[in-house]
């Protein structure tokens, strides 16, 4: 039986590095081997570009483990969600592969939002962020990617919420907000966007505190990603305007932690078809 870390996998050799990492500290904690395997893209990671050697990605890595003789995996989501429109589009891939390569069984275990633990992880987040940089109430961001789910949203909202209620007394107003969305009024849902916030009363100015409900870094999230490009044009617009960032959501203790006792729980039970 092969236990796996799975993200929807990224160009950026960060993204990666921080998949190895996680899966390195679940796998200590579970005490079983894990390894890293992104679902897609980063096959694309530059050659020499990942110190431990190429990425893995689904696809590949499962036909050469299955034409080893491999017939059991259990998969761990490292997504902030992994239900809906992602967790049935790897459900497609793998019974597809199943079928492709004469079977096989896998189960996928329980994700960081069923969980329950996405506020307490994103709440830590900002205490350290206003800890470290001694900040007086500031105002607080829970920003995710945004996109065409209504339940991604939903997850957010929700962890926005609780965040604002586990800060009462150490923070200011508190929001959430998306990176992005698709055009239509079908998807206000990721209303309103991150940008757009920072132009609102109470977010324009002085300290606020960005908390990216994001895994790992890469494209979006991180050193020089998206959403600090938007912060730097807001802050150059709006003199006063200073973003501080939390860290990511995929190296916190409690997200590690979360995501083993998921597996150990899975690997007592065993797989399916």
């Amino acid at each position: 039986m092969k236990a796996l870390l799975v993200d929807n996998g990224s160009v950026e050799p960060a993204a990666h590095e921080s998949l190895r990492s996680a899966a390195a500290a679940i796998g200590t904690r579970a005490q079983v081997p894990v390894e890293a395997v992104s679902w897609k893209h980063s096959n694309r990671v530059a050659a020499g570009a990942l110190a431990g050697g190429a990425a893995a990605t689904l696809s590949p890595w499962i036909r050469d483990q299955v034409a080893a003789g491999e017939r059991e995996f259990v998969i761990v989501p490292f997504f902030i969600s992994p239900q809906g429109a992602i967790g049935s589009a790897l459900r497609r891939d793998l019974d597809a592969l199943s079928a492709e390569t004469g079977g096989f069984a896998y189960t996928i275990t329980e994700g960081l939002s069923t969980a329950g633990v996405l506020h307490r992880v994103i709440g830590d987040r900002v205490r350290e962020t206003i800890a470290a940089r001694g900040l007086d109430r500031p105002a607080i961001i829970v920003v995710d990617h945004g996109g065409p789910s209504r339940a991604s949203a939903q997850i957010r909202d929700r962890v926005a919420g609780q965040v604002r209620e586990s800060l009462v007394g150490l923070a200011g107003p508190v929001r959430a907000a998306s990176m992005e969305s698709p055009d239509g009024p079908e998807y206000d849902f990721n209303r309103p966007l991150f940008a757009d916030l920072m132009r609102e009363d109470g977010f324009s100015s002085g300290d606020v505190v960005v908390a990216p409900l994001f895994l790992s870094p890469g494209r979006h999230a991180g050193k020089g990603g998206d959403l600090e490009t938007i912060a730097e044009h807001a802050a150059a617009r709006v003199p006063g305007l200073k973003c501080h960032f939390t860290a990511l959501v995929g190296s916190h203790p409690l997200t590690l932690e979360t995501l083993a006792d998921a597996l150990a729980r899975a690997l007592r039970v065993g797989t399916h078809p």
